[in-house]
């Protein structure tokens, strides 16, 4: 890091996203558990991580992957036990490895005792109120209390027998919690310090952007000035409750948060001094492969979050969208529009997609602040496009009417080794297949077959985050703009280091430099060819 003064490590931190069902299965039942987490620490800590983000391994019916909570203080028997889950943070401290499991605060499982209690209870009780419970319009009540529709598909709103609607802006099966109503305050106060107690390093909170509901709950309008349940003000008021629990706790324990916001100015107001500690940077992934574009996004999220002391996170991918060598590998890469789903578009190239890939993940690691790999993106795994409908699980295929196949494609397990599946993620003697068909062809991209492979991705990516370890430029700190040619990024990270992206479609002289440190491919005559990155010593 460039300062002389050590910072927090969250500020710099490479965070490795475990998406728990896909990563290791260690009982053979075909999805993934702590128990193959755990044997797979030293692989983590050869890759060069600073911390594992775990999506959600609570007691769950999994209508929705284990983000329908039924139980926030017990671990799901698919993933292991609560002594398991003990047993895998302290394992994974004596690696160096901090554990950032996630917290799911929007909404439960219909399941949860909360919500159970509040459909026994009747309309108008005390239960009821911990969840948002309304009658609904129209004649007999029979029509939805507003317009409101799910992110799933189909509307937010769910009736009841006895006449009441729920709001749920996921599934059915997560109804939203009412964040006005101080049980859920306390509630969640008390599981933060559950699992603080416990060893974790801090939290994931998944939908940040949405724990607050106009209490109206109008209808939807184009005309509104304030979204009736997205990024409204009030979410801050929560979160730096939240921020005060952390401080109970040594360790620098912190927050990052998934919060989906129209501008860099309203993320930055998620990680204000007395906030949380970090948001994920969605505007980075979803920009457009274009040097322009990206020099935007990176200028206006600097600078944004600068304006609040907060350091910035990059993510190529993760759990919810399309991996990145997919899509880059169409020619052109439409920008992402916020809030929805992104459909790639044109003939696959993944040769290409691939070129592209590995020089953005060069871009992403040289950047001032911190990064998320999520897993198998150091194997280069492209999104599974071609899964049979019959295996889909992912409740958007449902909920939308078989018009959008979800997020399955980057959901399927990852290859340790061999040459048919499991590919090493589950044990010789499983029971079960993989909860995903995994593809023949992932027998190319298995740990295995890239390990020792200087030109594989697996090694770039280990030989980047050591030398972003070892190299004082890198990770917090500020950068500068270099003069480059169009089409092409040049930046310079202090002390000593120039980071060169080539995205335009053809090759060019490399600035003057001392040494090659790392490349995302050959360089010949001196020159950066298209869709290549390089890190130099200047």
């Amino acid at each position: 890091m460039s300062s002389t003064t050590p910072s927090p490590w969250w500020r710099s931190a490479v965070i490795y996203q475990v998406y728990i069902r896909s990563f290791a299965d260690g009982d053979g039942d075909g999805i993934g558990d702590i128990t193959g987490l755990r044997s797979r620490l030293p692989y983590l800590k050869s890759l060069g991580v600073d911390a594992l983000w775990i999506n959600p391994w609570y007691k769950s019916p999994m209508a929705d992957g284990g983000y329908d909570v039924a139980d926030f203080r017990a671990i799901d028997p698919l993933f292991g036990t609560i002594a398991d889950a003990e047993e895998l943070i302290a394992e994974a401290h004596e690696h160096g490895i901090r554990i950032i499991p996630d917290i799911v605060p929007n909404h439960t499982s219909d399941e949860h005792a909360w919500f159970q209690a509040a459909l026994d209870a009747g309309p108008a009780s005390p239960e009821r109120d911990r969840y948002i419970f309304r009658p609904g319009r129209g004649p007999d009540g029979t029509e939805p209390p507003n317009n409101w529709v799910s992110e799933f598909g189909g509307p937010a709103w769910t009736r009841i027998p006895d006449g009441d609607w729920y709001l749920h802006l996921y599934a059915p099966d997560q109804p939203d919690l009412n964040w006005q109503h101080l049980d859920v305050h306390t509630e969640f106060a008390s599981i933060l310090r559950f699992w603080f107690d416990r060893g974790v390093d801090g939290f994931r909170i998944d939908v940040a952007h949405g724990l607050a509901k106009d209490p109206e709950l109008p209808d939807l309008t184009r005309e509104q000035v304030k979204h009736p349940h997205w990024d409204r003000d009030e979410v801050h008021d929560i979160y730096r409750t939240w921020r005060e629990v952390a401080d109970e706790f040594d360790g620098d324990r912190a927050f990052v948060a998934e919060a989906w916001a129209d501008t860099p100015e309203r993320l930055a107001a998620y990680v204000r001094p007395g906030g949380l500690h970090t948001a994920f940077n969605f505007d980075f992934l979803m920009a457009t492969w274009d040097a322009k574009d990206l020099r935007t996004v990176i200028d206006d999220s600097l600078t944004m979050l600068s304006d609040v002391g907060a350091p910035a996170t990059w993510v190529l991918s993760n759990h919810d969208v399309i991996r990145h060598t997919s899509r880059y590998a169409r020619k052109t890469v439409a920008r992402w529009v916020p809030n929805e789903r992104y459909q790639p578009q044109g003939p696959v190239d993944l040769e290409l997609g691939t070129r592209r890939a590995r020089a953005a993940a060069l871009l992403m690691l040289a950047l001032p602040g911190g990064a998320y790999i999520y897993q198998g993106d150091e194997l280069g795994l492209p999104e599974v496009e071609d899964l049979p409908a019959d295996v889909l699980q992912d409740p958007i295929w449902e909920r939308s009417g078989h018009t959008d196949r979800g997020r399955d494609g980057c959901r399927v397990p990852i290859p340790w080794s061999g040459q048919t599946e499991p590919f090493g993620f589950s044990p010789d003697d499983a029971y079960a297949g993989p909860w995903l068909p995994q593809p023949a062809h992932w027998a190319q991209h298995s740990v295995a077959a890239q390990t020792g492979d200087e030109t594989s991705m697996l090694e770039l990516y280990r030989t980047a985050l050591r030398i972003r370890r070892e190299h004082p430029a890198l990770g917090d700190g500020a950068m500068t703009w270099q003069d480059a040619p169009a089409g092409v990024l040049a930046f310079r990270r202090a002390p000593g280091l120039l980071c060169v992206v080539n995205l335009s479609d053809e090759a060019h002289q490399l600035p003057d430099h001392t040494a090659i440190l790392l490349a995302s491919g050959s360089i010949a005559d001196g020159q950066l060819k298209p869709e290549h990155a390089v890190w130099l010593a200047v």
